[in-house]
């Protein structure tokens, strides 16, 4: 005997009241009235047999049943809303969402774009930057991460294969030569990024050099910043191959030393395993990928 769905108006009016633990909130983003979204809720609970909200003096909380139940309606109905966008003509006019790492996008990605708007001009693309906190809770249809691609939740393809090194300005602002030897590194030349696990102590130590003092020194909280110090010759950065090559091909900076170790930290084309990507944002998915194979 087939068991008889919920209507699909109470499973929204449970979906949008879990989000925000309150029937009036609900209610004015589905249009409705308080009154209605309570009562399509306690259909819902009726028909369950089960209580979904805790009914608290000043909010909502939800029930055990609630909590269990509530990621599988908001993946249903996040997946029915986007297939129904993309079969039926309204996901044309959303552009593609990408949440991307500053430092890929501006020194990577921003180069290539072009290639891709022009085999691609019916395809619109939104990127937001992925160090403003108050945008990580915002859906994106995909991002671009650095790490070590172990991510729960999330299907990745490893775009980058890095090589870390560091790089220079062909000229210091002190008037002196760049350092010939890592020995000759000291605290007023090297460039700091706050957060990344490999930093100068890792690559001191691999090239042999574990005596050079790697406390000290300018620190930045992006990476973009402290390549852009490089460039105007404030001290040597450490640089991910993949960042670097355009600068290093065009002279803004010089790669001073030999030694380059594998990083274990790359890039990673990622997106929440459980969600539908439309057909266009799986040719962008596709072409970003296949750019990362070429450039390899």
């Amino acid at each position: 005997m087939k068991k008889r769905l919920p209507p699909l108006n109470w499973l929204r009016a449970f979906e949008a009241s879990a989000r925000h633990l309150n029937f009036t909130q609900a209610a004015a983003e589905l249009s409705l009235t308080q009154a209605a979204i309570s009562q399509q809720v306690k259909g819902l609970e009726s028909q369950l047999g089960a209580s979904l909200f805790k009914r608290l003096p000043r909010g909502l909380e939800l029930t055990e049943a609630g909590q269990a139940y509530m990621p599988v309606i908001h993946d249903s109905i996040e997946r029915l809303a986007a297939a129904t966008d993309e079969l039926f003509g309204q996901g044309r006019k959303r552009p593609i969402t990408v949440r991307a790492n500053l430092v890929f996008f501006t020194t990577w990605l921003a180069p290539r774009l072009g290639r891709f708007r022009a085999a691609h001009p019916e395809i619109g693309l939104q990127f937001t930057s992925n160090i403003w906190l108050d945008e990580r809770g915002k859906e994106a249809d995909m991002e671009i991460r650095y790490g070590k691609g172990n991510w729960a939740g999330l299907r990745s393809v490893q775009l980058t294969h890095d090589e870390l090194f560091p790089v220079c300005s062909p000229q210091l602002l002190s008037g002196n030569p760049p350092p010939t030897s890592p020995g000759e590194l000291n605290a007023d030349n090297m460039l700091h990024v706050i957060g990344y696990e490999e930093g100068w102590g890792y690559w001191l130590n691999k090239a042999g050099f574990p005596q050079v003092d790697a406390s000290q020194g300018m620190q930045f909280d992006t990476l973009i910043i402290a390549l852009e110090m490089a460039v105007r010759g404030h001290g040597l950065a450490l640089g991910r191959s993949s960042l670097v090559a355009e600068m290093l091909a065009d002279g803004r900076l010089i790669a001073p030393f030999e030694q380059r170790f594998p990083a274990s930290e790359t890039f990673h084309l990622s997106s929440p395993s459980h969600r539908y990507l439309s057909a266009q944002a799986e040719t962008f998915w596709a072409w970003l990928v296949a750019e990362a194979q070429d450039a390899r």
